[in-house]
């Protein structure tokens, strides 16, 4: 046996037996996620960013899976960054890392929340992304090619590759539960630094420079301009704000005489259209045509007669209710 040839058989045996040592140690502290575990981790507050900002929880889910190994990549475990955002225009902390070109900069975050968060604002605050706002946040597979579009991501195959994730997991489920505003998101499972996130409420607890709530953002369903509502908003204080009147806040969202405004409610800024989006909705427990009308965007009487029902009769879960065409008796 040559002498190189036994350099390297011992350097392979010494390499192989500190493998052996050191691994079991590793692997027990940190165990690498795997991608059921990864949703379950950020579904709520995906859905609580598509409530508040339009982003699809489907599409930050998805986004996150791919551009982070479903958490296990180094850009997510050594600088928290899931979404594989570089530094333009950041003035936070860096991570140097070889992907396009070598030793490029992106975001370094404090945790994944951040990066979360700030996933949110990049798409919202580019002008480049605008035009997904316009789309509906339930479209899913528009929001994946419009993405690639944008020139978020240079492979062709980024939008097949982000439907196929949404439809193998079906992680539009978490778009329905979002869009509706009267469910209450799951309790988080997520910890961090030794917090553990026990509601959604407390995902804002941190003082993040990027999600500060600022003004009221406004994003498009059914391509009617609408913002959510916050807690103790009125059809008054709403018309203050948004320099409309209140009768346009009670007509355009058919409340009636002392309807309370909910927090997470789409409050439309325009009239709700004759038909939705989508050609049906398939009805869950406690779901009125009221609630359903606005989670598409379709007038009540349209909805009602649209399903041959009667004014005031209210669904059956599991009913199937057209929001384009008409029931045919």
């Amino acid at each position: 046996m040559g002498l190189a040839l036994k350099r390297q058989l011992s350097i392979w045996v010494i390499s192989t037996i500190l493998s052996l040592v050191l691994l079991p140690e590793v692997s027990a502290s940190q165990s690498p996620m795997t991608i059921q575990e990864y949703i379950e981790t950020y579904r709520t507050i995906a859905m609580q960013e598509m409530r508040r900002y339009g982003v699809p929880a489907s599409i930050k889910l998805a986004q996150g899976i791919l551009e982070s190994g479903f958490g296990n990549s180094e850009l997510a475990l050594k600088a928290n960054n899931h979404f594989g955002i570089k530094c333009h225009g950041w003035h936070g902390r860096g991570y140097l890392y070889d992907d396009d070109a070598l030793n490029e900069c992106f975001r370094k975050y404090a945790n994944p929340v951040e990066s979360f968060l700030d996933h949110t604002q990049f798409l919202r605050s580019r002008p480049r992304y605008a035009f997904l706002f316009d789309l509906s946040p339930t479209d899913y597979s528009a929001w994946a090619h419009g993405l690639r579009t944008a020139g978020y991501a240079t492979n062709p195959n980024y939008p097949a590759k982000l439907i196929r994730v949404i439809e193998e997991y079906n992680l539009a489920e978490y778009d329905r539960w979002a869009m509706d505003m009267t469910a209450d998101l799951p309790p988080s499972v997520l910890s961090i630094e030794g917090y553990a996130m026990v509601n959604s409420d407390s995902l804002r607890s941190y003082d993040f420079t990027p999600v500060t709530i600022g003004p009221r953002v406004e994003s498009t369903n059914n391509r009617i301009r609408y913002v959510v509502a916050r807690r103790g908003d009125s059809p008054e204080s709403l018309a203050r704000e948004l320099d409309m009147r209140p009768w346009q806040i009670i007509r355009y969202n058919e409340l009636e005489d002392g309807q309370q405004i909910l927090a997470g409610q789409f409050i439309y800024l325009q009239p709700k259209r004759r038909r939705g989006a989508f050609d049906y909705h398939d009805v869950r427990t406690g779901e009125t045509m009221y609630i359903i009308s606005q989670q598409y965007g379709i007038r009540l009487d349209q909805l009602y007669r649209r399903n041959a029902m009667e004014q005031g009769e209210q669904p059956v879960p599991g009913q199937r209710l057209l929001l384009r065409g008409r029931v045919r008796r």
